[in-house]
């Protein structure tokens, strides 16, 4: 089956994993609840911790409350959609800042556009907001975001989930197998197999092996 359009993670397989697990939650963490003091009121920070507030139960956070739940959400390794979106929005002030800039693996730029050139449609999913995605791949450069006709994140499901991968592929008006899923993540990879979309694990620093074919970069993955 040809491969029309691709759905790439970012964290792990365009980017080191590395660099969200030691510069950006660590940041998140420190910054939240300053954040939160000074941004309560914004319209999106305040739809954010009224929904936060709903998945407990419909209880109304007060802002030490709040901070409380998103650091336990962070320390659980959870990704509600409203943590997603508070966090992105701290990562933009640490961008604009120059607290830190994201790093893209060299392989991917060029395989990007060698996909586009080819006709493949590109998007990506991450657990991260779409915010934070475009932050990430923008600061690499305007245009590797730009590239992208799509950002999926937690509004459209979890990862681990099969039925986030059919919603996906409904969206994009194609056959699911003819959208190839990349991520470094295998247990994502199964939810996005079971939903009937083709796969591939980026094993940047691991071996072979697993349920999915295997490439060591973007340059090594097989499209079609």
């Amino acid at each position: 089956m040809t491969i029309r359009a691709i759905l790439t993670d970012i964290e792990g397989a365009a980017g080191p994993l590395s660099f969200l697990k030691e510069t950006l939650l660590p940041y998140a963490r420190e910054q939240l609840g300053a954040f939160i003091a000074a941004h309560a009121e914004d319209d999106d920070i305040e739809e954010a911790l009224e929904e936060a507030g709903r998945l407990m139960g419909g209880f109304s956070l007060k802002p030490d409350e709040a901070e409380a739940l998103l650091q336990r959400w962070m320390k659980q390794g959870r990704n509600p959609t409203p943590l997603k979106i508070i966090q992105g929005r701290i990562w933009q002030q640490g961008y604009e800042a120059g607290a830190f800039t994201a790093a893209i693996f060299p392989d991917v730029a060029p395989s990007l556009g060698a996909w586009k050139d080819a006709g493949i449609r590109l998007f990506t999913y991450s657990s991260s907001s779409e915010l934070a995605q475009k932050l990430w791949l923008g600061s690499a450069g305007a245009e590797l975001a730009e590239g992208f006709e799509g950002f999926f994140d937690t509004r459209v499901g979890q990862k681990l989930e099969e039925e986030s991968y059919k919603a996906i592929a409904e969206q994009l008006a194609l056959p699911a197998a003819e959208i190839l899923v990349l991520s470094e993540n295998e247990d994502e990879l199964d939810a996005a197999k079971a939903a009937g979309l083709a796969t591939t694990r980026i094993a940047r620093e691991v071996g072979g092996g697993g349920n999915h074919p295997v490439a060591v970069n973007f340059g090594a993955v097989t499209v079609g």
